[in-house]
């Protein structure tokens, strides 16, 4: 079985001065999860290694570069999920985590659980070591968290404009014919304190199955939630659509049915993929047959030979 990668750094109108930032931070992780299915690796060690990578990347929100709630706290949630068997392992509400993913699959792997959250998640972090962050707070981030402390105006600002920092994710299809997914995110600037959006939500923020695909969701939460779109883009393909049609249909259902924007990347079982978002910008990218893929803008594509 040929192995594929697709990541994303989350859609949203990115902003010009982090463009450059966001590409490369992308290109970065989908790399890193190449290199994981290139040495015979699992799927879900590359959506593991390439979120990872999002997450130690200040440029994104999720782990280091994290927004904050309003108390001025990060929170934060992830999910992964396995394809072959169905497994998942989420956290959400958790802090001082920088790689909330590596958590998540620990949830998944040792203990009888799905989810944990908040004080639960911190003692599961602890009690198997999960090393303690203190430095997930970037000085810019600061800032834009003091000129808007309201939930509700940062809502508006946010997604009612489009102008939403947001969660990254990935899905990757191993030489063994197995699936995986990947989502992680400090949600919301100026959240309520425990809001938890879609990301760590099966089903919406990421869902995984071999018998049709992998797919890894951004935008509002809020709205993704509400038509679980993850597993909305694979019930098309499962009905035929290719991964372009489905993420295609499914954006444009949360957009008339919850007036919601956002994106996904999407990877059929066959490894058909596809980079979708109804936001501004959505910086994403794959590899296929030793081919790196990515792009920023809609209807943006660029290639060029993997390092």
């Amino acid at each position: 079985m040929k192995t594929v990668i697709v990541v994303h750094g989350g859609a949203w109108a990115i902003p010009d001065e982090l463009a450059e930032a966001s590409v490369a931070g992308v290109k970065n992780a989908v790399r890193a999860g190449d290199t994981v299915l290139k040495n015979g690796g699992s799927a879900l060690d590359a959506v593991e290694k390439a979120v990872r990578s999002l997450e130690d990347d200040p440029t994104f929100d999720a782990g280091h570069g994290a927004v904050l709630n309003i108390d001025g706290e990060v929170e934060l949630d992830s999910i992964i999920m396995d394809g072959e068997t169905l497994a998942a392992g989420a956290v959400a509400c958790v802090r001082n985590i920088a790689n909330p993913v590596s958590l998540a699959r620990a949830v998944m792997e040792k203990t009888d659980h799905v989810m944990l959250t908040d004080r639960g998640a911190s003692m599961f972090a602890e009690r198997i070591g999960t090393p303690v962050a203190h430095d997930l707070v970037t000085e810019p981030e600061r800032k834009e968290w003091e000129h808007c402390k309201s939930y509700h105006a940062g809502v508006k600002m946010l997604f009612n404009t489009q102008w939403g920092h947001d969660t990254v994710g990935a899905v990757a299809l191993d030489s063994f014919g197995n699936v995986a997914c990947a989502t992680s995110t400090g949600g919301i600037r100026n959240k309520m304190v425990g809001r938890v959006g879609d990301s760590p939500i099966i089903g919406s923020g990421g869902y995984a199955d071999n018998r049709s695909g992998a797919v890894s969701c951004t935008g509002h939460g809020e709205s993704i939630l509400k038509v679980t779109l993850a597993r909305l883009i694979l019930f098309h393909m499962e009905q035929g659509d290719s991964s372009t049609a489905a993420a295609a249909a499914s954006l444009q259902y949360m957009c008339e049915r919850v007036k919601g924007c956002g994106g996904a990347v999407v990877l059929s079982s066959s490894g058909d993929w596809a980079a979708s978002f109804t936001t501004p910008r959505m910086a994403w990218a794959s590899i296929k047959e030793d081919v790196l893929h990515y792009g920023l803008n809609p209807k943006e594509e660029f290639t060029e030979m993997p390092k």
